[in-house]
């Protein structure tokens, strides 16, 4: 190619850009950033300025929430209930409202019991064991405030991330790192920031929308949701305080990267994950990531591709409208799925045996790993699933501190909980099933495991 000619497709894809259009670029991408992924100090230690804000709208409103949520999970079920059984013209001809409340008789049914035991632990009438502390009540009065406000915000301010370029921007400098390693686009880096400092839930919200816009095949949203929504730094935190482990805080976040990082390098390259189809969400166009051209830089590239897609949002009305959008639809498509799902889990592994029969198969690999307190340790392996606060309740108890560290360390591994992360994959229009989670949940256990127990020995 002749130097005139490079220098003709150079002009061509470095359009002349004005101060406007950069700081269109700049100014919501670097709000975005600073809100969602710039750790600030909490009253309860290190948070992210969304997450502050949803905890003084919580104060704010108090006792009041679950009341609310409840209200919202009626509407859910009514309005689907309406759109399944009547088919009425107003939300069939509505695209949004019907991508809302038309769906699948499963999802409807879901819909109704996560109500029905949201209303039975709210006024505590019915079965005991639905409403009790450490089932539907753990639910309503902890995870879903949580979840209403988080919601709320991330749902409204979503497009500071989503539209404004900044995801093209991550996606041209780090495509040549996660294509290769992890089988994923590029843009995908931001997903597990937002995740790392923030919190697992904001990142599966943010491969949602990029998977329903066309961003990523179902292979790379599952693979997205379930490798690279990971738990917050805060929740790690928690956990190692509640073992009494806090003076290893550095060898547990950095064992928790080390197995974190195998098996998102594996998990990509294994069913159920690997077999998931490369193709679009249903109804919308596949946008490929492309390639960077060899005579650019990834940041040129990037902050061209940044600004191309900022310009493309010229009304702040259609911002405003996409964020109230996002809140209704997780609002009222997710929260009666989590009150749902994790109700269930929860009453499993408080009031059946389920889980300690289940964690009997780990007790003779614990003890060929030479873990102490095996036969104690070993449920802790599988109630993780349930709710990943629960390996902690459990191990708790137990005296050695190299098995407390392994617990704590696994649990935060697994990624894949019921009570919140499970029910919103399968609240959303992500391609995974429960059957998926499982296998995941069961794969990610058997990949860290050994990992955490290697490390382990050589620390204690």
């Amino acid at each position: 190619m002749s130097s005139l000619s490079k220098k003709m497709i150079q002009q061509e894809e470095r359009p002349s850009y004005t101060t406007g259009d950069y700081l269109k670029f700049l100014i919501p991408s670097l709000i975005g950033v600073l809100l969602f992924m710039v750790p600030i100090q909490g009253a309860d230690g290190i948070t992210i300025p969304v997450a502050y804000l949803a905890n003084q709208i919580n104060g704010l409103l108090g006792d009041s929430i679950p009341s609310i949520t409840v209200l919202i999970m009626a509407l859910s079920v009514i309005g689907s209930l309406i759109a399944v059984i009547f088919k009425p013209g107003f939300i069939l001809d509505s695209p949004y409202l019907n991508k809302l409340l038309n769906v699948s008789k499963f999802w409807v049914a879901a819909r109704l019991f996560g109500t029905v035991f949201a209303i039975i632990t709210l006024f505590e009438f019915g079965l005991e064991p639905i409403y009790s502390e450490n089932t539907g009540a753990l639910l309503i009065y902890d995870l879903i405030p949580i979840l209403f406000t988080t919601f709320l915000l991330a749902g409204l301010l979503l497009p500071l991330l989503l539209n404004f370029g900044l995801l093209e921007f991550f996606g041209a400098l780090l495509i040549k790192v996660m294509r290769p390693v992890f089988k994923l686009p590029g843009r995908s880096s931001l997903d597990c920031l937002a995740s790392w400092v923030g919190d697992g839930t904001i990142g599966v919200l943010l491969t949602t929308k990029q998977y329903e816009e066309g961003y990523y095949t179902k292979r790379e949203a599952a693979v997205v949701a379930t490798t690279f929504s990971v738990v917050s730094i805060t929740f790690t935190i928690v956990i190692i305080q509640y073992l009494n482990l806090e003076q290893y805080f550095i060898h547990y976040y950095l064992t928790i990267i080390l197995a974190g990082l195998v098996a998102a390098i594996v998990m990509p390259r294994i069913p159920p994950l690997s077999r998931k189809a490369d193709t679009a969400y249903e109804g919308t166009e596949l946008k490929a990531e492309t390639n960077i051209p060899t005579h650019t830089t990834p940041v040129k590239w990037g902050l061209n591709n940044a600004i191309k897609k900022a310009r493309t949002n010229n009304s702040a009305a259609a911002v405003v409208k996409e964020g109230v959008e996002n809140v209704l639809d997780m609002w009222m498509g997710v929260l009666p799925i989590v009150m749902a799902i994790g109700t269930v889990a929860l009453v499993i592994a408080e009031f059946t045996p389920a889980f300690t029969i289940l964690g009997k198969p780990f007790e003779p690999i614990l003890a060929l790993m030479q873990i102490p307190e095996a036969a104690e340790a070993a449920q802790t392996m599988v109630v993780g699933f349930a709710d990943m606060f629960l390996p902690a309740v459990i191990g708790s108890g137990i005296e050695s501190e190299m098995t407390r560290f392994i617990i704590a360390c696994v649990s935060v591994t697994q990624l894949v909980y019921m009570s919140e992360m499970g029910g919103l994959l399968l609240g959303s229009n992500l391609p995974v099933s429960i059957k998926d989670l499982i296998l995941i949940f069961l794969l990610r256990t058997i990949i860290t495991l050994p990992i955490v127990a290697t490390v382990a020995h050589i620390i204690f």
